[in-house]
């Protein structure tokens, strides 16, 4: 067989291998023979789970990526004929490829963002032609949780957002690819940002958070649908072994691993938010709350600082970059990074 050599980055946290505890665990899977489709014992223990951190009045659905996550919570919210709102940096706009459009036939709505966020006030003024049949009717928020810039909706903002949802009947979905992340920042168990508030869908991620693949739909409450096994299905998003997916969440969720991984992720991006201090020559340009920095470089330095670990250029106009950290970065990645980045400046001033 060949062999491969794969170097760290600050990409993406997609770029990362498997948890070795994830990996551990589905070779301790990998034997006999179990019911399929979610007939299994280790399915049903993986709910138990769920249940322990998100409540009991809810339904728990695998998936196999994030956009069916994403595009099937909000389906089971909304007809085609409802508009979804959601920010102007939304992944489910920006990074979807039209999917909830196409699969659900329904209008996104675009609200302005700072930092990634979205205001009550943007919410209520895109409510106000609530009833007329020539206009898409609002009836979903679609929040990310952190955002797509790395920010964290604190919880009186959450709060906020929520009371205007209620006051107007909105089905509340959050994007939550990075959830834990949030919690660990706001210091919170996972059902302050999902059940104590009263959302209805949530995308649970794994693939991000050091899982092989497979997310989570979680339907709370009066969203529950007994239905939705056929939506999924229709969607061709049901895993026969689930067994596979399942216990990845089981065990990420029943060892306290989640917290484990957005602890390290999290940190290791405040340390090295913390080393770009000495760079007069490079702004962050949002909070640092979650495992992503933004930063703005001058452009000499991007192709060098490439060479020694990958990353996008997310914003081509402003030339600023992302640079993720995840469960398998090491401060050591971190210093080597940052003393490339003291060989870039001496070559490169600017």
């Amino acid at each position: 067989m060949s062999s491969f050599s794969f170097s760290p980055g600050f990409g993406s946290d997609n770029h990362s291998g498997i948890h070795p505890r994830i990996l551990e665990s589905l070779g301790s899977l990998n034997h006999g023979h179990a019911h399929s489709y979610g007939g299994d014992e280790v399915s049903l223990l993986a709910e138990r789970e769920f249940r322990r951190h998100f409540g009991e009045d809810i339904d728990v659905h695998y998936v196999f990526n994030g956009t069916a996550a994403n595009v099937l919570c909000l389906r089971s919210l909304v007809d085609s004929y409802h508009a979804i709102l959601c920010s102007d940096q939304a992944h489910l706009h920006l990074d979807e490829c039209a999917a909830p459009e196409y699969f659900i036939g329904c209008k996104l709505i675009l609200l302005p963002s700072h930092d990634g966020k979205i205001s009550p006030v943007d919410v209520r003024e895109a409510m106000k032609r609530l009833g007329d049949q020539h206009h898409a009717q609002p009836r979903a928020l679609s929040l990310t949780q952190p955002t797509e810039l790395g920010t964290v909706y604190s919880i009186d903002e959450l709060h906020a957002l929520m009371a205007v949802a209620r006051e107007f009947d909105l089905r509340v979905h959050i994007d939550g690819a990075r959830l834990p992340n949030a919690a660990v920042h706001l210091g919170v168990p996972l059902a302050a940002l999902t059940t104590d508030l009263g959302i209805d869908a949530l995308s649970f991620g794994g693939t991000k958070n050091g899982l092989l693949a497979g997310e989570a739909v979680i339907l709370f409450g009066r969203s529950r649908r007994p239905d939705f096994k056929f939506l999924r299905k229709q969607a061709m998003q049901l895993p026969s072994k689930m067994r596979f997916v399942s216990g990845q969440f089981l065990t990420y969720l029943e060892t306290g691993l989640w917290q484990e991984i957005a602890r390290h992720s999290t940190q290791m991006a405040r340390t090295l938010a913390q080393g770009l201090q000495d760079f007069l020559e490079i702004k962050i340009c949002h909070p640092v709350q979650s495992n992503a920095v933004f930063v703005q470089i001058p452009k000499p330095w991007t192709h060098p600082l490439r060479d020694e670990a990958f990353f996008y250029v997310w914003d081509e106009t402003h030339w600023i970059m992302r640079w993720m950290t995840s469960f398998d970065t090491t401060p050591e990645q971190l210093q080597r990074f940052l003393g490339k980045l003291q060989e870039v400046r001496r070559n490169h001033p600017v």
